[in-house]
C-alpha cells in the first residue's frame, strides 16, 4: 500500500515580518514557500487573502524566472527581486532561503529603497535563525 506524500509542516515565520510592518506605508507582509504555501503572514491579512497571495506569488516567481531565462537565453536564472507597481501601491518579493520568498505590500507613498533594504535585513535574520537553530533530537545516537 502506498502512503500519501505529506508536506513537512513549516515553522511559523511570522516573527520575521514585525519590523517590516512597522515601516511607514507598509500594509502587509508574508513569507511564502515556492510551492505556494503561506509560512507566515501579517496579522491583518485574512487567511483566504494570505493563501491567495501565496499561490499567486509562487506562480509569479515562476513566471519571472521563465521570462528572464527566455530573454537571457539561459536556463538557470535566479531572481533577486520582483516589484509590482499598481494604483494601490507596490508589491516587493525577494528570495528568503531555500524555496521561500518574502513579500511585502505597501502603499504608493512608500520609500521603495527603505523597504527593499529592510527586507534584506529580515531575510538575513531569518537565515541566521534557521541556520543557528539546534537540530531536533531524534532519540537515536549518531
Amino acid at each position: 500500500m502506498n502512503s500519501p506524500t505529506r508536506r513537512r509542516v513549516a515553522e511559523d515565520k511570522s516573527w520575521v515580518l514585525a519590523p517590516l510592518l512597522e515601516l511607514p506605508h507598509v500594509v502587509h507582509a508574508a513569507v511564502i514557500s515556492g510551492d505556494g504555501f503561506i509560512e507566515g503572514a501579517s496579522p491583518g491579512l485574512s487567511r483566504e487573502a494570505a493563501e491567495g497571495v501565496a499561490a499567486m506569488m509562487s506562480a509569479l516567481q515562476g513566471a519571472g524566472r521563465a521570462v528572464t531565462a527566455a530573454f537571457a537565453e539561459k536556463t538557470d536564472t535566479r531572481l533577486r527581486q520582483t516589484v509590482i507597481e499598481s494604483e494601490e501601491g507596490f508589491v516587493f518579493a525577494i528570495p528568503a532561503g531555500e524555496n521561500t520568498c518574502l513579500a511585502v505590500f505597501a502603499g504608493p507613498e512608500v520609500n521603495m529603497g527603505v523597504v527593499a533594504h529592510h527586507m534584506q535585513i529580515q531575510v538575513t535574520t531569518l537565515g541566521s535563525k534557521v541556520m543557528n537553530s539546534r537540530a531536533r533530537d531524534t532519540g537515536t545516537p549518531a
